[in-house]
């Protein structure tokens, strides 16, 4: 590789602690190896030069911003003038503005985003209608102008020519360098021009937009199983630009150097290095979770929890079961492990669960491992709507992480009508499935129609069932799977975190409409996704699992990814231990009462579903902290969730189901798989796990 070229939001900047990684790795790169790094941005040149002066990014060699629109030599200090020469002829910007303002719907972005060759605006959640429209009224004028659109949000009307893969292709050009040595790296729809230049290799971060995927179904890219930076430094290890990424412990941000908001969060929390006795705990609990997961091994595939060490009588017969939600988290977070019994396990857990699909296409919740009976009712005879969810997730990750292409082509024709079985629950077409009540894990509480943690699925289900189809060559059905899936996101956003700012009035018919945040304008800003919404009404409480999956899905972006956080952590939700799945739990009385949460005492307030503490959302609680770029305090969580998952009702390191809210104590069954799962995949992330260090997390 002579040359690297990455965007920056989303891609290398997003997790502080995660581009420190980077930095350190590409200043260790020996000089006469090193390629010439160039940033390519939609961020303007000053605004880039400001990020390097701060430290924030390593020195490059050449800038390339406004989306294409500007070059600048770093090292000389100039701006390279012959380019911006080859952007003028025919460029009107004050008639493009003037057109583009009278558009319905459009907003100017600040003029720090502005500059002679690019006119940027806000358009939230354009239809391709809208953008149609627009570019023939832009066309009409006979002006040269490219539209480029990203992010469901950001419009940019750029000369004829300009773009990310223009201005690169035109700087190998005058450097004389082979676009084949060239490397790209991005998260976006306006980073596809890069990856579309012939003969590059291109690095996609896990974090990816599906737009970006969409725009590149058809070549090959290296997709990182890592996310931001990161994934950046995954993939320049792939294509051995460097040898390993460093380690997470040497490239944290202490406290000190926090923003202030986070460092006040963090006052009494205890920070630095693990000791010895910690370091001693987690690699302990580790050991244990490797035996709890190996005691789930059953020749359908994983049980929920150990079947030799749970008494079951009456309801409880369904523990012995393959189930369908819990199988498919276990697959999830074991794909690091490379232990043959554990490897055959996920395979097994899928054939079992896919050979089980109905007719008209539904995924059992589980399937009975004595009889090897489907159930497909579940508590109530209510159907499971997010055993299928799961699964076809599952499936996509599974195959990213053993390459086995012969058993997405044996599933295919299963996955495809458990793709339209479920497409079938989005019974008015808006892009999010309607649920029925306690109709998914919650298979005990009262959640209906769009509920927050059966869309997020929904969503990221659209992505991975897309990418299998690109596996399978089926490029076109990919890429309408990967668009819906954007329409998915956008609504998601709109209807579970409502703001107070008004929406524009819709310029198009197909335009969305009766919007729940321009129904409940009142409700204010939220600093959450809420945990649900009807035509009727919504639910305001947060629903932790929820919005830890958000983030882990990438549904959210990092600042609202953050914003969450500071709520969570604020009011306490990892108290007494990581992590209690509801806030605030819901009380006799409450409108939100329901009649059966006495059942078995199973969904009284700190029960169950009502704001239990839950160790497998633990684990993703702890990851979903380290992403944020907060390694100490994941460390630390990790420590909490190892004396957690060492409590037991009978013996130490039960790997329980589920504790008390308030006091803490195990309430569920022991050797619970996803408990002991999640825990592995945790360390695994936080390079915690023995002989996991870094540049070694796959």
């Amino acid at each position: 590789m002579k040359l690297f070229s990455t965007d920056l939001d989303g891609t290398l900047l997003g997790n502080p602690e995660a581009t420190n990684r980077f930095n350190t790795a590409w200043r260790g790169i020996p000089a006469a190896k090193r390629p010439l790094l160039v940033y390519n941005s939609g961020r303007l040149i000053a605004d880039m030069r400001a990020l390097v002066a701060a430290g924030t990014l390593a020195e490059p060699d050449y800038l390339i911003g406004g989306v294409g629109t500007q070059i600048h030599d770093f090292r000389a200090g100039r701006d390279l003038d012959d380019f911006a020469a080859t952007l003028a002829e025919g460029w009107n910007r004050d008639r493009i503005e003037a057109i583009v303002a009278a558009f319905p719907g459009v907003r100017p972005q600040a003029d720090e985003f502005q500059h002679a060759y690019k006119s940027s605006w806000h358009l939230d959640h354009a239809t391709p209608e809208q953008l149609d429209e627009l570019q023939r009224r832009l066309g009409a004028t006979g002006l040269p102008v490219a539209l480029v659109y990203s992010s469901q949000r950001d419009l940019d009307i750029l000369p004829r020519g300009a773009s990310k893969g223009d201005a690169l292709r035109w700087l190998c050009e005058r450097l004389g360098i082979p676009l084949d040595e060239v490397l790209v790296a991005g998260d976006t729809g306006n980073d596809a021009s890069m990856f579309r230049l012939p003969g590059v290799r291109g690095i996609i971060v896990e974090n990816a937009n599906p737009e970006l995927f969409s725009a590149t179904v058809d070549i090959p890219c290296y997709t990182s199983r890592h996310i931001l930076a990161d994934g950046v430094l995954d993939g320049l290890a792939h294509h051995g630009v460097i040898r390993r990424a460093p380690s997470a412990d040497d490239t944290g941000i202490p406290r000190e150097r926090m923003q202030p908001e986070f460092r006040l969060l963090f006052t009494g929390t205890k920070l630095g290095s693990l000791n010895d006795d910690e370091k001693n705990l987690i690699t302990t609990a580790y050991e244990h979770a490797l035996i709890a997961v190996r005691k789930n091994i059953t020749p359908l595939g994983f049980s929920a929890c150990s079947l030799d060490d749970n008494a079951v009588t009456g309801t409880d017969a369904n523990y012995r079961s393959v189930w369908a939600r819990d199988g498919a988290i276990t697959i999830l977070n074991t794909l690091d492990l490379d232990d043959a019994d554990i490897r055959a396990a996920q395979r097994a857990t899928l054939e079992t669960l896919l050979r089980a699909t109905s007719p008209a296409g539904q995924i059992p919740a589980n399937v009975r491992i004595d009889d090897h009976r489907p159930d497909y009712g579940g508590v109530g005879n209510i159907c499971s709507i997010d055993s299928g969810l799961w699964v076809i997730i599952a499936c996509y990750n599974h195959h990213l992480r053993t390459g086995d292409l012969d058993f997405l082509r044996s599933q295919a024709d299963r996955l495809q009508v458990a793709m339209n079985w479920l497409s079938a629950h989005d019974s008015n077409n808006d892009g999010l499935l309607e649920i029925p009540e306690a109709g998914d894990w919650t298979d005990l509480f009262g959640r209906s129609y769009n509920v927050l943690y059966d869309e997020i699925l929904w969503y990221r289900a659209n992505v991975c069932y897309g990418r299998i189809l690109e596996f399978l060559g089926d490029t076109a059905r990919a890429a309408d799977y990967l668009g819906w899936s954007q329409r998915i996101r956008s609504r998601i956003l709109d209807a579970f975190w409502p703001t107070t700012r008004m929406a524009e009035p819709a310029a198009m018919p197909t335009a969305p409409s009766n919007r729940f945040a321009d129904r409940q304008f009142g409700l204010g800003d939220t600093q959450y996704l809420l945990a649900e919404i009807t035509p009727f009404a919504f639910n305001w409480r947060c629903d932790v699992l929820g919005n830890i999956l958000a983030s882990l899905m990438h549904l959210l972006d990092i600042e609202r990814a953050r914003t969450a956080f500071r709520f969570m952590w604020g009011v306490g939700v990892n108290q007494p231990w990581p992590v209690a799945n509801l806030y605030p739990v819901v009380q006799a009385g409450d409108p939100d009462w329901r009649a059966y949460y006495t059942v078995n005492l199973l969904n009284l307030p700190h029960h169950y579903h009502n704001g239990g503490i839950w160790p497998f959302i633990g684990g993703m609680w702890v990851r979903f902290i380290h992403r944020l770029g907060f390694h100490e305090v994941a460390c630390r969580e990790l420590v909490q969730l190892a004396k957690l998952n060492r409590l037991g009702r009978d013996r130490e390191w039960e790997f329980n189901e589920w504790v008390h809210g308030v006091t803490g104590r195990p309430m569920g069954k022991a050797y619970q798989a996803w408990s002991a799962a999640s825990f592995i995949r945790a360390c695994h992330e936080l390079e915690a796990a023995p002989g996991i260090g870094a540049g070694q997390r796959d």
